[in-house]
């Protein structure tokens, strides 16, 4: 076991239980045209969390420990996408939408792909997600047990949106989870103080939170 630097305390790792989850980091949320702009977000508050995310993925696979990314993602015949999540809001384009880069979150367009500078290599699990946690109506579960993982680093966006969910989901299944604070980001500052804040509250209530330098200082002890 090493302990990693963390708040609201070190985080107890046992890095043969430990994989690193990365949300979401789509270009329909990150870049112009796709549908993290079309709700009228600025884009950019993603981009700039790229490198870290970089640097934590290739610190992971440095250390031999898996990554997992996961994609939200429908349905070309949005059997998947209820009504409820399809009309929330008044976006210039909603799923499913052509846009830009084709489809809106449709499985398979341009714009649901991972970014490249962030792609999966040969090997990494790729978890396409109907919902916000990734536990919903995915294997993620069954993955993680098969490769005995207990412990999940998260990076990725939004951090009060499907990080958190994921985070919530994978708590109440018995995982211990810590969030890369500089690796996730939100389209909303506030939201993501406020998503951090409750995270670690009563003494890591759903998880811990660290900074990169510290996670990957720590996995190559």
């Amino acid at each position: 076991m090493v302990d990693i630097k963390a708040e609201p305390f070190a985080f107890p790792a046992r890095p043969k239980q430990l994989a690193l989850i990365v949300i979401d980091m789509q270009r329909d949320f990150a870049e112009p045209g796709g549908f993290g702009e079309s709700l009228g977000n600025d884009v950019s508050r993603i981009t700039k969390i790229v490198p870290d995310v970089k640097r934590l993925i290739q610190g992971f696979r440095k250390a031999g420990l898996p990554v997992i990314h996961t994609m939200e993602c429908h349905r070309p015949d949005l059997s998947d996408l209820p009504p409820a999540k399809r009309d929330r809001g008044n976006p210039l384009l909603r799923i499913g939408d052509e846009g830009p880069m084709g489809r809106i979150l449709i499985a398979g367009e341009p714009g649901t792909a991972i970014l490249p500078q962030l792609a999966p290599i040969d090997g990494e699990v790729v978890i396409e997600k109907p919902g916000k946690g990734a536990f919903y109506a995915t294997d993620l579960d069954d993955i993680l047990k098969r490769r005995t993982i207990t412990q999940l680093v998260f990076a990725g966006v939004t951090t009060e949106v499907c990080v958190q969910t994921t985070m919530r989901e994978a708590n109440d299944r018995g995982y211990e989870c810590l969030l890369a604070e500089e690796a996730t980001e939100s389209y909303f500052p506030e939201f993501k103080a406020a998503a951090i804040a409750m995270i670690r509250a009563q003494g890591a209530i759903v998880g811990w939170t660290a900074h990169v330098d510290d996670i990957l200082e720590a996995i190559h002890a």
